[in-house]
């Protein structure tokens, strides 16, 4: 499989739990469903839906890449703590609450790297964008601050509007504050990159 392909698979493999989640979620959303003897609205059979989609790719971009990053990992892992403590309590308030607990320990590692001179960014991406030192503190500081921002936005839109509105942020809105975040630093990438020597 060349790396075009490879490409493709990788961005369909990240991003296809969170269509499927969402398409569920839409399907479901005016339905409750009756499981295991118990009644579920249409979020919790769509965080249902949603935890094995996650597992499957997971699993999927280890098969292709024979690798996995530490935020695939992380989501991984409290997506199956959270969205499994919403589905047994049957509660939607936990899954919610997940990408806030993705950010904010996004933000804390990155905070703390920054506070012991570590670049542990750099060590994470400094081959698909090989930058100075310099280049990855300020890149490592703003990143912080962005997560740190991103958490803030979950916690706002989850507890002060509705549930569908919550999905549409988390499917469309969350993404799109990230690519505008990173395209928002491409001055920074440019003063600070390195050109490859192959």
């Amino acid at each position: 499989m060349d790396a075009k392909q490879t490409g493709k698979w990788k961005a369909a493999l990240e991003y296809g739990p969170l269509v499927v989640f969402f398409v569920a979620f839409l399907l479901l959303r005016d339905r409750t469903v009756h499981l295991f003897g118990q009644d579920y609205s249409g979020f919790i059979v769509a965080t249902l839906i949603f935890i094995p989609a996650l597992v499957l790719s997971t699993l999927g971009l280890w098969r292709l890449t024979g690798k996995l990053s530490p935020m695939q990992v992380a989501t991984l892992v409290l997506v199956l703590v959270f969205g499994g403590l919403s589905v047994w309590l049957n509660d939607p308030r936990f899954f919610k609450m997940k990408p806030t607990i993705i950010y904010l320990l996004f933000a804390g590692i990155l905070g703390y790297a920054l506070w012991r001179r570590k670049n542990w960014l750099e060590a994470v991406l400094s081959e698909a964008l090989p930058m100075r030192p310099e280049g990855w503190r300020k890149l490592t500081a703003r990143m912080a601050l962005a997560f740190l921002g991103l958490a803030i936005a979950n916690e706002v839109v989850w507890r002060t509007m509705s549930e569908t509105s919550w999905v549409y942020f988390k499917t469309f809105g969350l993404p799109l504050l990230l690519f505008i975040f990173l395209m928002g630093n491409a001055g920074l990438f440019k003063e600070y990159g390195i050109e490859r020597k192959d």
